[in-house]
C-alpha cells in the first residue's frame, strides 16, 4: 500500500519491543521498523530504535513525538543510555528545527528536563525476524507483561482518540 504524503521519523529511547508496541497502536501509523539505528557525529553507532511510517493526515509528528516522551525515561541519563540513545532521528535541516520545537513546547508536561535529542538519521538495520513484531507475537510473556502492558494502558488513558 502506498500513502502519497507518507512521512518517516525515527524513535529511541527504550527497549524496540516496546517501542515498536507503542507505535503500532497508533492510527495514522502505517507500519513500524525495529531495529537499530546509527546517528552522525557524536551519536554514529547503533542503539536500539524504531522508524515509523504515517500519515500526517491522521496523526501528526506533535502526538508522535508526546507518545514517545510519555512512554520511556525521556528525562533520565540512565547507565544505558548508549543502547537506548532517547532520540528523535530526523533527515534534514527543516525536521530538525521542528523536532527542536516540538521537544521544547513539551518540556512543560515534565518536571525534570528533557534529554531526548534530535539526531541527524545515518543508517537503519532491522532486528533479527524472530524479534519482530515481538508484542503481537507474544503478549502473554512476562516481559511484555511487566514493560509493554503498562505503556498501551497508558496510551489508551491519554490518546484514546489516536490508538487502533
Amino acid at each position: 500500500m502506498v500513502i502519497m504524503n507518507m512521512q518517516k521519523i525515527g524513535f529511541g529511547g527504550g527497549c524496540h519491543w516496546c517501542t515498536e508496541a507503542v507505535f503500532d497502536s497508533l492510527k495514522g501509523v502505517i507500519q513500524v521498523k525495529q531495529g537499530y539505528i546509527r546517528g552522525h557525529k557524536e551519536n554514529d553507532y547503533f542503539s536500539e530504535a524504531v522508524l515509523v511510517y504515517f500519515d500526517p493526515k491522521i496523526i501528526l509528528i506533535n502526538d508522535l513525538i508526546a507518545i514517545h516522551l510519555h512512554t520511556h525515561n525521556s528525562t533520565s541519563d540512565h547507565s544505558f543510555r548508549k543502547k537506548y540513545r532517547s532520540a528523535v532521528y530526523y533527515h534534514n535541516e527543516s525536521e530538525h528545527n521542528l523536532i527542536k520545537t516540538i521537544l521544547n513546547g513539551l518540556q512543560k508536561d515534565f518536571k525534570d528536563q528533557i534529554i531526548t535529542q534530535p539526531v541527524l538519521f545515518q543508517e537503519f538495520t532491522s532486528s533479527r525476524s524472530q524479534l519482530l513484531n515481538y508484542y503481537s507475537n507474544n503478549p502473554e510473556k512476562p516481559f511484555c507483561k511487566k514493560y509493554i502492558d503498562p505503556k498501551l494502558k497508558l496510551l489508551k488513558e491519554k490518546y484514546s482518540k489516536i490508538t487502533k
